[in-house]
């Protein structure tokens, strides 16, 4: 199914033949370089998995990104819900990742705001984060340009003490309040 349609992408729902080059992504180390390492080929598939099973459980998740050119998997952007140990939490995060061989062609800021469109006037939130290491400035400058907020630094508890990506910046967005009119 394709849920969002923008000038040059479609984020759909996944297909087994996304997982290979899914994979490949996640052990680039370029694309992983604010992460705490590259992710192995099975880690790779735990991940593909803990977002079919989001998708089953709230109905929105991880959107996979293709490009409508030649159909080819580049990525994914979309949402997920967050519980760790800070103030924020729980949420609902917007997150990306994209090939590196598509980085700065501007997909996942157009990827992004299809998203929080989509989110508008489909999903059961109005507030979203995003939050990215530090270091992390391509990141940050994709939630600036989809109009979140930053609201703070802070220190990750799932990195560990004294690590260089432990602080990370938050940002925020508060989408408009749908309004439901009385069906007469």
């Amino acid at each position: 199914m394709i849920y969002i349609e923008t000038s040059h992408l479609l984020l759909r729902d996944w297909k087994e033949e996304d997982i290979e080059p899914f994979a490949k992504m996640n052990c680039d180390p370029h694309v992983m370089k604010y992460f705490l390492k590259p992710l192995t080929e099975r880690e790779s598939f735990d991940f593909y998995k803990r977002i079919q099973d989001e998708f089953n459980q709230y109905k929105y998740g991880l959107y996979a990104i293709e490009k409508k050119e030649n159909g080819a998997f580049i990525g994914y952007t979309g949402f997920h819900r967050f519980d760790f140990d800070t103030d924020f939490a729980p949420g609902v995060e917007i997150g990306w990742r994209i090939r590196y061989e598509d980085w700065n062609k501007g997909y996942a800021t157009e990827a992004a705001k299809g998203c929080l469109s989509y989110a508008k006037d489909n999903l059961p939130f109005d507030t979203i984060y995003s939050f990215t290491s530090l270091h992390n400035k391509s990141s940050e400058k994709v939630m600036q340009k989809i109009g979140m907020e930053k609201i703070r630094t802070f220190l990750h508890p799932a990195v560990p003490d004294n690590h260089p990506l432990k602080e990370h910046i938050l940002y925020k967005i508060k989408l408009p309040l749908r309004i439901s009119h009385p069906k007469r």
